[in-house]
């Protein structure tokens, strides 16, 4: 990544996105890979995430699995685009809100413990805009482990093998576990041991617990979450297949696989106003380089003729983590 000069910070970005040391001392064993000291890899990962180039060191989890998330989308009147994002980003369920290049102009996010809480979320938002808000929620994923590679070629890295989630695993006290890692380990040297008194545990207790929702797959990936932006891959494309469900069994894998391709699903369309069950994302460093992957993407014979269109993102409202507990004060 040109704007990442130092070789340990590109380190630190590209092989630390997934895969995390669960272990008491992770920074330490970081240090280790990279010939330098602990102290030195803390310094450098709180300097990216007050810098802004990444989010976090934490877990992204598997989608509606411990907690229920939907996409959805408002039509907002440009000149009130300020106001509707505003009311979007203070739902606390709301983790991700962006403007696109549609009608349909803000999109976002809704998570929370269970289905009826993202409801009351839509509801609210609606309520509060005035506005239809449309729910997409996910039928299947493809892909929906993002990461970027920055060392070794210039598209965004590919994810491993969707795995099956194992809730059998369960234990109570895992939501709020989860929920802590979502927001973010603290980048100290015991950083699992602070984690365990936050929450009144145990570390030992903390470090098995992890390990056994990352081996069921409730938890898909932990490691560094980046902000792709801040990275150079500043053109975001949600390019979205209106084509059959029967259809979609065999082009969506193909889609997920293909080059500059971070994240495939299937979702619910809306009759009437969305007909797009495929969604594809696309980041690329331009809008020119974008373009060029959803017109590969385009000539697939899986995909050859079928109606789409892209929705470039142009800004970016909020970004967190997902709710999972419901030990969270809730919007009005």
């Amino acid at each position: 990544m040109k704007n990442i000069a130092d070789p340990i910070d590109r380190q630190l970005l590209d092989r630390w996105q997934r895969d995390f040391p669960i272990t008491a001392r992770p920074f330490a064993e970081l240090a280790d890979g990279l010939s330098t000291e602990e102290e030195d890899v803390i310094a450098r990962l709180e300097k990216m995430r007050k810098n802004g180039r990444i989010t976090r060191v934490g877990a992204t989890c598997a989608p509606n699995t411990v907690s229920a998330s939907t996409l959805a989308a408002v039509a907002a009147p440009p000149e009130r685009l300020e106001e509707v994002a505003a009311i979007i980003g203070n739902q606390v369920g709301v983790n991700h809100s962006y403007e696109r290049e549609d009608h349909w102009n803000l999109w976002f996010v809704a998570t929370g413990p269970d289905r009826a809480f993202v409801n009351a979320t839509l509801a609210r938002i609606q309520q509060h805009s005035g506005l239809r808000v449309m729910d997409l929620r996910l039928v299947r994923p493809f892909n929906v482990d993002l990461g970027f590679r920055l060392i070794g070629g210039d598209a965004p890295g590919r994810p491993p093998a969707p795995r099956n989630v194992n809730l059998e695993v369960l234990q109570s006290g895992d939501s709020e576990l989860l929920q802590a890692l979502t927001q973010g380990l603290p980048i100290v040297k015991a950083p699992f041991a602070a984690l365990a008194t936050k929450l009144a545990r145990e570390e030992m207790d903390v470090l098995e617990r992890i390990n056994a929702l990352t081996g069921a797959g409730i938890i898909s990936r932990f490691g560094v979450i980046v902000r792709h932006r801040a990275l150079g891959w500043r053109a975001n494309a949600m390019v979205v297949w209106d084509l059959p469900s029967e259809q979609i069994t065999t082009a969506g894998p193909v889609l997920s696989e293909q080059p500059g391709v971070t994240l495939c699903y299937e979702r619910t369309p809306v009759e009437g106003h969305w007909p797009y069950r495929l969604y594809s994302m696309i980041h690329a460093r331009s809008r020119l380089e974008a373009l060029k992957h959803l017109a590969n993407a385009a000539s697939l014979p899986e995909l050859k003729g079928v109606p789409h269109k892209a929705l470039f993102s142009t800004r970016c409202f909020k970004q967190t983590g997902a709710m999972i507990s419901a030990k969270t004060e809730v919007a009005a």
